[in-house]
């Protein structure tokens, strides 16, 4: 059953293959507790007071609340699934809450020490240094995720309407308008990664030093590597630009909505988030400007 869980998320829920991973490693986690505390070999005979003990031995193992709630989440979803296939006649997950969690603001690099890094780095006329910078100027100028900037194609990019084609999460499409840096930068590298490798026919456009297909680990490097120069902020992660994408945007005001759009969130909730920075900004306005502050 849980192999025929795993297919469904992969083919008809296009999950991503980290989600998928996740899912497996949770529901395997699972089945291997039920079966050493209960002697239950099927997770499909599981009943509430089974999943609540496994909670409880996470919370006494220290394990995280937001990793507790993602468990908890694979398990709705595969109990979801049990009984939308008659495999199950009652959700055993139907009163099992998650936890809280405290609500973190995401961090963000400033605005001046990003203009700084991408207008004023001297960034060498080669193909690395054009990599990196249209790395750096990719993730920042569009907000994409990791997953969605390595799977990213020349086919996806049009110069001419200055736009970018995204695959993101649940295989939803959407379009986000590039700026003339962006496409500046876009043409520099197109340059250099065609003087060197000539055409590759996977399409990819991020690839690494020996015109393999860039990977999650390289991304990473090359932004610390110069986030590290120009902030001290703790995360300097590809996630850091998506989120400074956001904020800065909200703090020149933004309309919500459409932030929302061009991060492909499903909801306003994850996307209101960031509004926590801009009302910082507007705090900082008001005291300073309102006669009555």
């Amino acid at each position: 059953m849980l192999n025929t869980f795993l297919k469904y998320l992969q083919f008809e829920k296009r999950y991503s293959k980290h989600t998928l991973i996740s899912y497996e490693t949770d529901l395997e986690q699972f089945q291997d507790f039920i079966s050493e505390a209960y002697q239950l070999n099927d997770p499909t005979k599981a009943e509430h007071r089974h999943i609540r003990a496994w909670i409880v031995k996470l919370m006494n193992q220290k394990v995280s609340a937001t990793s507790t709630n993602r468990k908890i989440a694979a398990l709705r979803t595969f109990y979801k699934f049990c009984l939308s296939r008659d495999v199950i006649k009652q959700n055993p997950t139907l009163k099992i809450q998650t936890l809280k969690t405290a609500k973190k603001i995401p961090q963000f690099v400033q605005e001046a020490s990003l203009d700084n890094l991408l207008n004023n780095f001297d960034f060498e006329d080669c193909f690395e240094d054009s990599r990196d910078a249209l790395i750096l100027e990719m993730l920042y100028g569009t907000g994409i995720r990791l997953s969605e900037l390595i799977s990213t194609r020349h086919s996806s990019i049009n110069t001419y309407q200055a736009q970018l084609k995204v695959l993101g999460k649940g295989n939803k499409e959407r379009i986000i308008p590039l700026h003339k840096k962006l496409i500046d930068r876009i043409t520099q590298y197109n340059f250099h990664k065609k003087e060197l490798f000539g055409y590759n026919d996977h399409d990819i456009l991020l690839v690494t030093n020996t015109g393999k297909p860039a990977y999650p680990v390289m991304i990473y490097r090359v932004v610390r590597k110069y986030l590290d120069l120009f902030t001290t902020i703790d995360k300097r992660s590809p996630h850091v630009l998506r989120h400074s994408f956001a904020t800065h945007l909200l703090n020149k005001g933004a309309d919500l909505n459409a932030v929302k759009d061009l991060l492909g969130h499903n909801s306003l909730a994850a996307t209101q988030v960031y509004t926590h920075n801009s009302l910082d900004k507007l705090k900082s306005v008001f005291d300073q400007a309102h006669p009555k502050a």
